[in-house]
């Protein structure tokens, strides 16, 4: 037990004092503008890995040894965090996190190809919180270019958390900015309505604004692609589609299904429906009863899930 405690320990202050995962922790914070919660997440897995191969190889791991690596290392640290209980899901959100860790620090910015666990479909459900936000984070990450990063992650912040269409998102020009607490969207058929703005993404639009390099007027659209030109919505499309694969969510889980998502976790808090159509922008009631639905059929899954006489 004592030589077991030892080797823990061990770990534990390698896992706190590697440079590798502290420079790779800033890169974050200062180059990519994570957020602190993502910045310890994938801290955290960086330095997992790193006391895992320094281990696994008996030898001190630097940046050109990480080069070295191959499946097999990987499949074997996938096989250590499953024996510690990792699941499917989880299992293939931290390799896509080893992804963008390599991405960084291997010298040619690769790793060995390698599919990621099989995750199981289950039934439709709204994107949980936590997935929304980690979407948008491996968006962001998977952009060729830092301003691209920015912009898919405000985009993305748009549809969680201000509910909008994907359309009336890329629809937004310059003269929204400088931005309030507020935001006027104009929907289907010329429809404008008025949106408030949470904080964080209030925040992600202006990080955008200040790291887009084009030069924009006031009346141009606020969301430009790689070369300058409007974004756009199947590039946002193919982007979450190649996140979801790596993160092991469901095909259902599109820039739309952000907006979905938006309304069913508004409805779940106790937001009146009325109050709920407004937001989303509905012509009839009737279009937003349908979430009324979905959030009862979550509830079942929560209660067959957890209730022990269900």
């Amino acid at each position: 037990m004592r030589g077991l405690t030892h080797v823990v320990a061990a770990s534990i202050v390698a896992w706190m004092i590697h440079p590798l995962a502290r420079d790779y922790a800033d890169h974050l914070t200062r180059d990519r503008r994570r957020s602190a919660h993502t910045v310890r997440a994938y801290r955290a897995v960086a330095a997992r890995l790193l006391v895992f191969l320094q281990s696994h190889w008996g030898d001190a791991v630097d940046r050109p040894a990480l080069g070295l690596i191959g499946a097999a290392d990987l499949r074997s640290y996938l096989a250590m965090r499953r024996g510690e209980g990792l699941g499917n899901s989880s299992a293939a959100r931290e390799l896509s996190a080893i992804r963008g860790f390599l991405h960084w620090a291997a010298p040619d910015g690769t790793m060995p190809r390698m599919k990621g666990p099989r995750v199981k479909k289950g039934v439709p459900r709204p994107v949980s919180p936590d997935e929304a936000v980690a979407l948008a984070e491996e968006v962001a990450d998977d952009a060729r270019e830092p301003w691209i990063g920015a912009r898919d992650w405000a985009v993305l912040m748009l549809l969680y958390g201000a509910g909008l269409r994907i359309g009336e998102a890329l629809s937004l020009t310059m003269s929204v900015l400088p931005l309030g607490e507020t935001m006027r969207v104009t929907g289907k058929r010329d429809k404008t309505r008025i949106v408030p703005l949470l904080p964080d993404v209030r925040a992600a639009i202006e990080a955008y604004a200040v790291a887009n390099p084009w030069p924009l007027t006031r009346n141009d659209l606020l969301f430009r692609g790689a070369k300058g030109g409007p974004l756009s919505p199947g590039v946002v499309r193919v982007a979450v589609r190649a996140a979801r694969g790596r993160l092991g969510l469901s095909t259902r889980t599109t820039p739309h299904a952000l907006r979905h998502s938006f309304a069913t976790h508004l409805l779940g808090r106790g937001a009146d429906l009325r109050a709920l159509q407004e937001l989303l922008g509905h012509a009839s009631l009737s279009s937003t009863q349908i979430y009324t639905a979905v959030d009862a059929a979550h509830l079942m899954d929560v209660y067959r899930n957890a209730h022990p006489r269900a």
